[in-house]
């Protein structure tokens, strides 16, 4: 049944983006706002698909923490989930992303126009000054930063080094730094064509102390996420465990 609605799922997905993308060409010629509305659609689009499709809930906490106008949100890396719920939970996105992205058709367009922050991660220095600028200008015009400071998907559990862009951003822009925590990788996991029915848990921690150096900016950003997913990650395990020994009795 995993299988078959994975199957399911996955053809609209592509189907939905690739139609989405292509209709919204047009869009090119118009204000960059126009955009947003057309995406915030196809986020929510992505999200019914997958409850009613793969069984898959989103809950989402500290909504509260969220400062109306701009914000750094150092989000948990774990799924390509992650990259889609921010679309829908935000007013005005900008997210962090490898510049290759916009080299694809139509897709790429898009996020030029709509203003993501593409970054040349072979470009050293050039590229550190390239992603400032664009934090300036996103923070300067009240949108929302979505960075991933793993810098790339990770299993959950497993662990990487944050990368210190996150920390450049938040000096150069002043903004609030709210990590974020999850356990999408669960569900929807890296590379991986199987969607497994259960629930997202996206957590949005309170801001970060403002004016911390780099080093301490990185260790507690690092303490809160990676905190917060273990707990998510163990919350996970001792309820499969239950739903595990529960099946078991029925059984008998």
């Amino acid at each position: 049944m995993i299988w078959l609605r994975s199957i399911l799922f996955n053809l609209a997905f592509y189907v939905i983006t690739a139609s989405a993308a292509l209709l919204a060409q047009p869009l090119l010629l118009a204000p960059r706002g126009w955009l947003l509305p057309p995406m915030r659609w196809w986020a929510s689009t992505i999200l019914w698909l997958l409850r009613h499709l793969c069984g898959i809930r989103v809950r989402v906490t500290g909504l509260e923490h969220l400062p109306p106008g701009g914000a750094l949100l150092a989000a948990k890396h774990q799924s390509a989930f992650d990259t889609v719920i921010w679309l829908r939970l935000l007013p005005d996105t900008a997210y962090v992303l490898k510049r290759e992205l916009l080299w694809i058709p139509f897709y790429g367009w898009l996020a030029r126009k709509v203003g993501m922050i593409a970054v040349d991660r072979a470009a050293g220095a050039t590229a550190m000054r390239s992603l400032l600028k664009a934090g300036r200008a996103a923070a300067a015009a009240g949108r929302q930063i979505v960075i991933f400071p793993e810098g790339t998907r990770v299993a959950p559990g497993a662990r990487v080094a944050y990368q210190p862009g996150v920390a450049a951003l938040a000096a150069a822009t002043g903004l609030p730094v709210l990590p974020v925590a999850t356990d999408s990788g669960l569900c929807w996991g890296r590379r991986t064509f199987l969607k497994r029915p259960g629930t997202i848990t996206v957590a949005i921690l309170p801001p970060l102390p403002q004016g911390l150096r780099r080093e301490a900016l990185l260790t507690a950003l690092e303490t809160a996420v990676e905190g917060e997913t273990d707990r998510l990650l163990a919350g996970r395990l001792v309820d499969n465990s239950v739903d595990n020994a529960l099946a078991a009795l029925r059984s008998q």
